[in-house]
């Protein structure tokens, strides 16, 4: 099979996307796909066996009323081209408005006051329109209906009534009856409600178009002889050493290997308070170098950096209707053809049944046609997910998609996987024990000088510690490794020892007071790293996977969002699962676990509760979080297999960020039924005014209007929301 993708111009709305569905499907041949991302205005063809060529694909776009060309990677050139695109539409509405404008104009001079034009019941039925003002309203019309019409015949051809097929009919009724003004009135109400639409999703693209641009397109590398060489960003390999000045945008994502600075994450993981940098830290592409300058390896090439993922991942979530998405589009499938017919049995029936005049009846037809246009309704769902999702994205959490978006706010029960979620992942030093008046800083000094050469996460934690307590750490003479136990080495003149229980146990050297203080560690769940020489035991230091600051009043933020159960799921044994619970407040342990046991929990619960969370952040996550509801990664400091498998990403590492992600959902969830209530509200109300003889063409449209622009402004209020 292979795959062409186009750039489609018009296709604004999943109504639309319904139009171009049923037009290709013919063409992509059996076992064929078609794939469409809105937001960036794409279509993704997968081709089946006899499936239609390129030319013949873009002809049959053509014939929607949308155009269509094979995708083009510049980012620019398309940002470029829509906004002529826009620009365009603009124009036209603009010009309908001038020639709505003068029509009338001239037909209130000519009939001598405003009410004259309008007709004797003010409400339509005037009683004659001069020659000019209908010229003019006919200009107004056409260029209302430029986009339009088009679609409209598309439809009508394949008797598939849609809400263009609605204002046509709608427009070309008023003009039959002799409603000239009120025909262009709505035709240009129209088109400013179609350019409102157009423009809101051009928002959208804009703001994705400028994620591409916050990555340099070029890097500058540090060449073996130490000069400065500056390439395409895609020319980078990966290995290649690259220089970022102070005030510089990162080019690449990479790994510190020379300076120190402050770096603004703010675009890529939503970190408000710029991160310190130095050797060995992590670089992502796109975020801000504070003053210092950095020289650093490139870890990915261009396309594969985080940032590029990014992109490409809300991409991919706008071809991922939401549930909401999809009622919308079959409730408005089923909606429109009633509309029509309902119109259809006012025209007819009252004139025929009950002797009503055709004129009068005609009319209200045409307000319902008007009234029935599922503008408002069709439009208010996507943008209002487009804009969680970006909001989302601003705020350092990824979401992939809008199902995944509204399920957020659907979930009763969440999982934890413990280390690198709930707690750093890395051990610390959390307690020194010192006997014989050794003292703390006596023991840190003998311990962090033996394991200065060693690169064990243990060794690591302890010299760590003791440098931010100010002690210089100088190497031990004659270090040698007792393997799977501890080691030896000189201090001061003398021989030292340090390891584990075990060690000490061969050494014959535990005494009772030792053991007590190995068990109290033991059940707290902590790893104690003994020291002594050939006479005693000078003490001990206790270390454990530290929980993160912010996990004990996440959990609790979880409960406040509605969350009825936390679990917390780990491979560690009970004894230190039980203390990071009693630390954190989660309700429930399971420990000891498989990657494969993981999904067993992950199945019990959702058996319990139906819809359950999983947050994870290691390649034994990565089954059960794609067993889970919606699966959450810890996406900075995450593997890939999980980053991959997950529906989520915290790209901050964040956790204060899980709980705002349940509440911005169901924050979404919330406008969106408030939208659709709306909507439908506007239109019961309307039907029922027209049925009464007292709602006009023009006041028909300009409440469809309003309502398409109330509910996009209350979509994108959730461009607003922001993590505290």
């Amino acid at each position: 099979m292979s795959t062409l993708s186009f750039r489609v111009r018009g296709m604004d709305c999943a109504e639309e996307v319904g139009v171009l569905r049923e037009a290709l499907h013919p063409l992509v041949g059996q076992g064929g796909d078609i794939a469409f991302d809105v937001l960036n205005g794409r279509m993704v063809i997968t081709r089946g066996s006899g499936a239609s060529d390129e030319s013949a694909i873009i002809a049959a776009v053509r014939a929607t009323g949308m155009t269509a060309e094979p995708w083009a990677d510049a980012g620019a050139d398309r940002v470029g081209a829509d906004g002529a695109r826009q620009r365009d539409r603009t124009l036209v509405t603009a010009a309908s408005g001038l020639a709505l404008g003068l029509g009338f104009g001239y037909h209130a001079w000519r009939a001598g006051s405003v009410m004259g034009a309008l007709g004797s019941e003010g409400m339509g039925l005037s009683e004659g329109v001069p020659t000019l003002a209908a010229l003019l309203y006919t200009v107004s019309i056409m260029a209302g209906a430029w986009y339009v019409l088009p679609k409209a015949w598309f439809a009508a051809r394949r008797v598939r009534p849609d809400m263009n097929v609605l204002m046509t009919i709608a427009v070309a009724g008023a003009v039959g009856i002799g409603e000239w003004f009120e025909a262009a009135t709505v035709s240009f109400l129209f088109a400013v409600s179609l350019a409102l639409e157009s423009w809101s999703v051009g928002r959208a693209r804009r703001a994705v178009a400028k994620l591409m641009e916050l990555a340099p397109a070029t890097v500058r590398l540090r060449l073996p002889d130490g000069s400065e060489h500056e390439v395409r960003a895609e020319e980078a390999t990966i290995g290649a050493t690259f220089v970022v000045w102070p005030g510089e945008r990162v080019p690449l994502d990479g790994k510190v290997t020379k300076g120190e600075s402050d770096v603004n994450q703010a675009p890529i993981t939503g970190e408000s308070v710029p991160v310190s940098k130095a050797p060995g830290s992590v670089l992502y592409a796109g975020t801000i170098n504070g003053d210092g300058a950095l020289e650093a390896e490139a870890t990915k090439a261009a396309s594969d950096t985080t940032l590029a993922n990014i992109i490409r991942m809300v991409g991919d979530a706008q071809s991922k209707r939401a549930p909401s998405e999809q009622w919308v589009e079959k409730f408005a499938r089923i909606y429109t053809p009633v509309v029509l017919a309902l119109a259809v049995a006012v025209l007819v029936a009252p004139p025929l049944m009950f002797g009503g005049a055709w004129s009068d009846w005609i009319y209200r037809a045409l307000v319902l046609l008007v009234i029935g246009c599922p503008c408002a309704l069709v439009i208010s769902t996507p943008v209002t997910i487009v804009a969680g999702l970006a909001a989302a994205a601003r705020n350092g959490v990824l979401v992939k998609g809008g199902p995944h978006l509204e399920m957020a706010g659907r979930l009763k029960a969440l999982a934890v996987d413990k280390t690198g979620t709930l707690t750093r992942g890395e051990p610390a030093v959390v307690e020194v024990v010192s006997w014989d008046d050794h003292g703390e800083t006596g023991l840190l000094e003998r311990v962090a000088a033996m394991e200065a050469r060693s690169d064990h996460p243990l060794a690591r934690a302890i010299v760590a510690y003791a440098k931010a307590r100010g002690i210089a750490v100088k190497p031990a003479p004659d270090f040698k490794i007792v393997q799977g136990k501890g080691a030896t080495a000189m201090f001061g003149g003398e021989l030292y020892w340090l390891g584990s229980h075990r060690l000490l146990e061969e050494r014959g050297q535990e005494t009772p007071a030792v053991h007590e203080q190995l068990e109290a560690m033991s059940r707290q769940g902590r790893t104690a790293v003994l020291v002594g020489d050939d006479t005693h035991v000078c003490g001990l230091i206790g270390l454990a996977d530290e929980v993160r600051p912010e996990s004990k009043a996440m959990v609790a933020r979880l409960r406040t969002a509605g969350i009825e159960h936390v679990v917390m799921l780990t491979g560690d044994n009970r004894g230190t699962a039980e203390n990071i619970a009693r630390e954190t407040g989660v309700d429930e342990i399971v420990a000891e676990l498989l990657p494969e046991d993981k999904v067993g929990a992950i199945e019990r619960l959702l058996t319990k509760y139906g819809t359950v969370g999983m947050v994870g952040d290691g390649v034994n996550d990565a089954p059960a979080l794609g067993r889970a509801s919606l699966g959450i990664a810890m996406g900075a400091a995450g593997s890939d297999a999980a980053i991959e498998t997950a529906d989520v990403a915290l790209m901050s590492d964040d956790l204060s960020r899980l709980p705002w992600l349940i509440e911005h959902s169901r924050r979404t969830l919330a406008i969106v039924r408030q939208n659709i209530t709306f909507s439908l509200l506007v239109k019961a109300t309307f039907v029922v005014l027209t049925f009464l003889g007292h709602a006009s063409l023009w006041a028909a449209i300009t409440a469809d209007m309003g309502a398409s622009l109330l509910v996009v402004a209350n979509g994108l209020r959730l461009l607003r929301s922001k993590a505290q």
